[in-house]
């Protein structure tokens, strides 16, 4: 019988205690105001944040309205932080959090959690809970003003049937985005009223998929040096001609991540990449149609590739330092092993902190989840969600993904759609 989640949950607060979980020592008296994004995250915040306040009393956590996602919250704190009403704690997209810090940093608004660090063991704390690269994904210069909360990288999406067909092992998929695209051909030219593969790039809300292409190749968005786009190269022109060849080859639509889920839940797509959030709503669209597997997503550089992280980071931005001593305790708890249990389990993401796949939490589930798990086998592969510098990163995404969909159409060369890239960052950035 399967558990009813709401039920679960109910019970979290009152039992988390109860199985002798350690949690963050005792504020008092403090009302933390709390703003993430996304108002479906409510399902996991809200259990966590009763019981956070069930073993500290004297804190209050208080739940802003939920921005619609990582763009909103950035633009309603931004405005916040001119009149003076910063939320005590929110939970800061990684993309943006650079921007975030670059702005509130030399006002004062943001708070270095260096020495909550240090104060807990300094380094010695961060490693016995986050990996380097999670960790880094709260860092910003050298300085780690988050921890982080919620990750996820790209994954690919099975149809086995489909995969079999085609003479490949959906337990065993290609590793390089080459090989995998020659897969969705292959599945395409047997099933023309299928699609081989989806990569919805030019639908998707940011541009987590773009540095994917990038990433996986080894290359970077910014040449640190220069301050100029760095993948103006042969790693920019062949993550356009991969877009491209996904569509003439593999017959990849050109649609927005919604519609290209409904396709492959009714078995019309070879296999699709996506994020490990949408495996519950993915399974639950293909039902029994056919048998669903994951993968990890293909790395061409298997030295330097790495897939971009999504998600965000707990950041600090009250000033009181009352406040500060019970976010920070917050901080703890919302990334600490029992807290991440609960997060992954309902939303599929991975694990921040290391601990969580262990067998007290998150192994017996792995187990029975085996789709869930396949997030957490690239972890060490995870590398920061990049922004880009000057505050425009949204709209440079925007720009980069109109080009990017004339590519994939066919109305623009992918050596053309570079350049138009790259000098349309170019001037963006400064």
């Amino acid at each position: 019988m399967k558990p009813n989640r709401r039920f679960m949950l109910r019970g979290f607060a009152a039992g988390v205690a109860l199985a002798g979980f350690s949690l963050p020592a005792l504020a008092e008296d403090v009302t933390l105001n709390v703003l993430y994004n996304m108002p479906g995250f409510t399902k996991f915040h809200q259990p966590l944040a009763e019981a956070f306040e069930a073993n500290n009393p004297g804190v209050k956590i208080n739940f802003l309205a939920p921005a619609a996602n990582y763009t909103d919250g950035q633009a309603q704190v931004l405005r916040a932080a001119v009149t003076g009403e910063l939320p005590d704690v929110y939970f800061s997209g990684y993309n943006l959090t650079a921007e975030l810090v670059n702005t509130l940093a030399p006002r004062g608004q943001i708070t270095d959690l260096g020495p909550f660090i240090a104060a807990e063991g300094g380094q010695e704390f961060l490693d016995a809970n986050y990996t380097p690269n999670m960790a880094a994904l709260g860092q910003v210069d050298g300085v780690q003003y988050g921890l982080p909360v919620n990750a996820s990288s790209p994954i690919l999406f099975i149809n086995a049937q489909l995969v079999e067909q085609a003479g490949a092992d959906p337990q065993n998929m290609p590793d390089t985005m080459p090989e995998l695209i020659a897969l969705g051909k292959k599945i395409h030219e047997a099933h023309p009223d299928v699609a081989g593969m989806a990569y919805d790039i030019s639908g998707w809300p940011d541009d987590w998929l773009w540095q994917a292409l990038i990433f996986e190749q080894g290359g970077s968005l910014v040449d640190p040096a220069t301050g100029k786009v760095a993948f103006n190269n042969d790693i920019g022109l062949n993550a356009l001609k991969m877009v491209r060849q996904m569509v003439t080859e593999a017959g990849a639509p050109t649609l927005d991540w919604d519609q290209a889920r409904q396709q492959f839940g009714a078995g019309k797509t070879g296999f699709m990449v996506s994020t490990p959030a949408h495996v519950q709503t993915i399974e639950g669209l293909v039902g029994d149609r056919f048998t669903l597997a994951t993968a990890t997503f293909p790395l061409d550089d298997k030295v330097n590739g790495g897939v971009p992280t999504g998600g965000n980071s707990a950041v600090i931005l009250t000033q009181d330092s009352a406040k500060q001593a019970a976010a920070w305790d917050y901080l703890k708890w919302i990334t600490g092993p029992q807290a991440q249990d609960v997060i992954v389990r309902i939303t599929g993401y991975l694990p921040t902190n290391k601990n969580a796949t262990g067998e007290q939490y998150l192994a017996p589930y792995y187990a029975e989840h085996p789709n869930v798990k396949t997030a957490s086998e690239q972890a060490d592969k995870s590398l920061p969600w990049a922004g880009y510098p000057g505050g425009d990163s949204v709209r440079i995404w925007r720009t980069q993904r109109d080009i990017i969909g004339t590519v994939a159409r066919g109305e623009v060369s992918p050596e053309d759609g570079l350049a138009q890239i790259v000098a349309a960052t170019d001037t963006l950035m400064n």
